[in-house]
């Protein structure tokens, strides 16, 4: 049986590259609302992620208006106050627990890249928390995205759901629109338990802010290195 081919035009191509290329974690963004459909839109499209026997492992809770400011308030008030900061810890390991090259550095690199474009200097600790803290606030966006997973899902789902955050980062930037994928909730996951009155066996994965880049704010300039193919890819055959 002979399969034709079909060769995409290089418009298609282009356009998808340049929405995962052009897709970055955004840092500011305008208070610019979105409109309820463009959110479904996105959520519909990323929902065509893989998952491993179609589990569709994701659930998702959209955050606008009061709901979004209630909840970055909660975890502000935790986070500010030093004492009731430490009775908040991750329930998952996000990152390693030993940190090796080279990873480290950058991970050191991306920190202090940031920093210095925000005149944020080592010493200067206040203002990293400061800064630390607007990730609460989902940097000022409109939207305010929260993932969930039951718990007796494993590893895989956790790959699937991966696939399908980068769906939805892509979807938002071929919108226009951008995203900033935050890990930084996973520590105030007893908050966001409670604002989201989640089942004990709901565990939350991580936040995302979606909206419009703020193109004055000079923390949204920022653009990570990327290794070379030849740093991370080995050719067989």
């Amino acid at each position: 049986m002979h399969h034709t081919t079909h060769t995409p035009p290089d418009a298609a191509v282009a356009a998808v590259d340049a929405a995962i290329t052009g897709r970055h974690s955004v840092r500011a963004f305008l208070s610019t609302p979105l409109e309820r459909a463009v959110v479904e839109d996105i959520l519909r499209v990323a929902s065509r992620a893989p998952s491993g026997t179609n589990t569709q492992p994701w659930r998702v809770h959209v955050l606008m208006g009061e709901a979004r400011e209630a909840l970055s308030q909660k975890i502000l008030a935790a986070f500010n106050d030093p004492a009731e900061r430490a009775q908040h810890q991750e329930e998952y390991a996000y990152y390693p627990t030993e940190w090796r090259s080279p990873y480290v550095d950058r991970r050191r690199k991306v920190g202090w890249d940031l920093y210095s474009l925000l005149g944020i200097g080592k010493a200067d600790k206040e203002r990293m928390h400061a800064q630390h803290g607007r990730n609460y606030t989902f940097f000022g966006a409109p939207v305010g995205l929260m993932f969930t997973i039951d718990r007796v899902m494993q590893q895989g789902s956790w790959l699937d759901y991966g696939m399908f955050l980068q769906n939805i980062m892509v979807a938002a930037r071929a919108r226009g629109l951008d995203t900033c994928p935050q890990a930084a909730f996973t520590q105030f996951h007893r908050v966001i338990a409670e604002h989201l009155q989640l089942p004990s066996q709901e565990m939350v994965v991580c936040g995302m802010a979606l909206g419009h880049a703020d193109p004055s704010a000079i923390e949204n300039s920022l653009v990570t290195d990327r290794e070379s193919i030849e740093g991370f890819a080995k050719f067989w055959g």
